[in-house]
C-alpha cells in the first residue's frame, strides 16, 4: 500500500476554502480534468478524460474541516484507496490544505499525487470560490 500527501498554503480564509472542499458534488467546478460530477447518495461519479471514476463519501467533519472518501470503482485500476482532505486555519485570511491518501497498487501514488497537487494549485488560485 502506497501512502503520500500533497499540501499547499492558500491566501483565503479557512472557512471559505472549506466550503469549496466540503461540497462532495462540486469537484467539477474547481478540479482540473474533471469533466462532470454526479452524486447519488454517498457515491459520486466523476467523468475524467473519457473515463469514469466512482468514489464513496466516508464522512465529513465540519469542526475539524476534514472530509474522507474512497475510490470504489470505475476505470481506474485501484484495489484499495482512501483519502482525507483537510483545511487548517493559519490566520484570518490564510489556511493550509492537506490531501493525504493511501492507494493500492502503490504504483498509482505518483499519478494521484500529481492530480491532487494540480487540484490544490487550482484551489489556491481561486478556482471554485
Amino acid at each position: 500500500m502506497g501512502r503520500s500527501e500533497v499540501e499547499i498554503d492558500v491566501d483565503r480564509p479557512a472557512d471559505a476554502v472549506w466550503q469549496v472542499l466540503r461540497d462532495f458534488g462540486g469537484l467539477a467546478r474547481w478540479m482540473p480534468g474533471i469533466d462532470a460530477c454526479t452524486v447519488d447518495g454517498d457515491t459520486r461519479t466523476l467523468s475524467v478524460l473519457g473515463t469514469e471514476i466512482v468514489e464513496r463519501h466516508l464522512g465529513t467533519d465540519d469542526v475539524q474541516r476534514r472530509t474522507r472518501y474512497s475510490i470504489v470503482g470505475g476505470g481506474v485500476p485501484v484495489t484499495r484507496h482512501e483519502a482525507t482532505v483537510s483545511v487548517e486555519e493559519r490566520g484570518p485570511d490564510a489556511c493550509h490544505v492537506t490531501w493525504a491518501f493511501e492507494v493500492e497498487p502503490d504504483t498509482l501514488v505518483p499519478v494521484l499525487a500529481q492530480s491532487y497537487q494540480a487540484a490544490l494549485q487550482a484551489l489556491a488560485s481561486g478556482a471554485g470560490s
